[in-house]
């Protein structure tokens, strides 16, 4: 609605369009708060649901297609939604210095905006990967029209990584869509039900699996379904079809269930970045504007893990048991690869994005424990990182607007000059490295203690994984304080290259505006960490049992390769 608004803003009134994309981005805030304060902490099931019948396509003896509408929150999502809202805030009231072309920068931002919206919202996958695709697109243009001197390198990058990715997911998309069955649907076609609605799944589910197992419903009744519920219960599968679990297609040698997951993953762990599929990041946080940074940064990285747990673990949980060492691996040399890149960069920038690259490897050694804690820890840590990537890059872009370089080497003393800014880069600091107090310590602390109970409980990563890890913390703290010092304290001096057209001024109140929510946030949470454990809790309690049980199941009857 609100793109829609500006657009019939005339041209003569263009003041008008930083402050209409603020109001939206106000609204979402206020809304996702107002879905917190909704949901029912208790009940693990989804919730403030909608669903409506969107395609629907008759194919004959091929059965029917069936694409719905179908959006709605459990624990993970609404934790994401409000990450989200509270980052998208940030970055609108970061957009009021855009200057440049103003119609098109927050139409592009309003439909960012929409897509992360409904990725978190999404429960039909085809709907799901529509929003995935739809970010793509304003990304590639916010870096590619508004970034830095090299903005079209960086953002093709970007957009031909993230494509491969979307590529990946999408042939799995297919596979499962041909693979899976609506029980519901079905059962109206059949004659069976008047309408959907009176599908009792107590009732009714066991019977509609056995009767689809035994061959006993045509196939030219079956309506296929995007659904990501309906696909992660593997008695909804087609027998016969390519991801069954009695499948006999093969991959390289392996299961099509197991080289699926291997696509969905690979595909989002592109977004989130891990190593070795992390390299257009920099590049794009270098290039873009300070907003879209914190954008992509806070949010669009989180899009990657979210889709991990949503799809490649849900719909595959035996891919989760049965790849948790190599993903394990992967966020273990994330973590290594990212910090020590983050210590050897000079450009202030381009630090912070390596140590983002180093701070999701937390999250991918979380979610290869499937442990409570790791799973939990994984959660807390993208929630925690949405809010202090924002907080670092802001504080780039700070310096950025005034001296136009970012070279850490090329500062000194700025304590001096700047002490509330100082004062602000030095809790960011802290925080992301890990002191107790902040959000980032919480974070990070469970998914060691996750990683190292999943060595004694499930077996599935190694203790030695948890134990090199923590190396990166280490090193978060060697490259957060060597720049505090270098950059900070000391003798006042600016490099000869850098030319200030003003003296170098303290944080301006828009700038206190951005900076200090995002302080009390990761704050307060850390803190007071059961405010957003209590908010996770009903999901992974219940994630980790499925993916335990079900996913041990599965395996034990996926036919291997001998």
């Amino acid at each position: 609605m609100a793109l829609i608004i500006l657009l019939i803003v005339p041209q003569h009134k263009k003041s008008l369009y930083k402050y209409i994309n603020l109001g939206s981005a106000s609204l979402q805030l206020l809304l996702s708060i107002l879905a917190v304060f909704l949901f029912d902490f208790r009940n693990r099931h989804l919730q403030l649901t909608e669903h409506a019948k969107w395609i629907n396509v008759p194919l004959g003896d091929f059965g029917e297609i069936s694409i719905n509408y179908f959006i709605g929150v459990d624990a993970l999502s609404l934790s994401m939604l409000l990450l989200g809202a509270i980052v998208l805030f940030i970055g609108s009231l970061s957009s009021l210095s855009i200057e440049k072309n103003t119609l098109g920068y927050f139409a592009l931002f309003l439909l960012l905006s929409t897509a992360i919206a409904g990725c978190f919202l999404a429960l039909d996958f085809f709907l799901f990967y529509l929003f995935f695709e739809l970010m793509l697109l304003p990304m590639y243009f916010l870096i590619g029209m508004w970034g830095g001197p090299r903005r079209e390198y960086a953002s093709i990058k970007f957009f031909l990584y993230t494509l491969f990715g979307s590529l990946l997911i999408l042939i799995v998309l297919l596979g499962l869509y041909i693979s899976v069955a609506d029980p519901a649907e079905t059962a109206v076609k059949m004659g069976l039900l008047s309408s959907a609605a009176d599908f009792n799944y107590d009732l009714h589910l066991v019977k509609f699996q056995e009767a689809l197992a035994s061959g006993k419903i045509p196939r030219a009744s079956i309506v296929h379904t995007f659904n990501i519920f309906y696909m992660s219960d593997p008695g909804n599968f087609i027998p016969g079809s390519i991801l069954s679990l009695t499948s006999d297609w093969q991959f390289f040698g392996q299961p099509a269930r197991l080289i699926a997951f291997l696509g969905l993953f690979i595909g989002f762990a592109i977004k989130l970045p891990t190593f070795p599929f992390h390299t257009w990041l920099p590049d794009a946080h270098v290039e873009a504007p300070t907003p879209i940074s914190v954008v992509l940064a806070g949010i669009l990285l989180k899009v990657g893990g979210y889709g991990i747990l949503r799809t490649a673990y849900t719909i595959f949980p035996e891919g989760a048991i049965y790849f948790a060492w190599y993903i394990g691996l992967l966020g273990t040399l994330s973590i290594i690869y990212g910090a020590f890149n983050a210590l050897a960069m000079s450009d202030f920038k381009k630090m912070i994005a390596y140590s983002s690259i180093s701070h999701m490897g937390f999250v991918l050694l979380g979610f290869a424990s499937l442990t409570a804690e790791g799973i939990n820890g994984s959660i807390f840590q993208m929630f925690s990182h949405g809010i202090l990537s924002s907080l670092l890059f802001l504080c780039a872009g700070v310096i950025y607007e005034r001296a136009h370089d970012r070279t850490i080497s090329h500062y000194s003393g700025l304590a001096c000059k700047m002490p509330l800014y100082t004062t602000v880069v030095t809790i960011a600091f802290f925080a992301s490295l890990g002191l107790p107090g902040f959000s980032g310590f919480i974070g990070e602390l469970f998914v060691l203690l996750g990683a190292f109970n999943s060595a004694g409980t499930n077996g599935l990563i190694p203790k030695w994984m948890a134990m090199l890890s923590t190396l990166g913390i280490l090193l978060g703290a060697a490259y957060f304080l060597w720049t505090l010092q270098r950059m900070f304290f000391g003798k006042y001096s600016l490099h000869s290259t850098i030319v200030l057209k003003n003296k170098l001024s303290d944080l301006t109140n828009h700038e206190k505006y951005m900076l200090f929510p995002l302080i009390a946030i990761t704050i307060s949470i850390g803190v007071f960490p059961g405010v957003l454990f209590d908010l996770i809790a009903p999901f992974t309690s219940h994630f980790v049992t499925f993916i335990e049980q079900t996913g041990k199941f599965n395996l034990k009857q996926i036919p291997f390769n001998p």
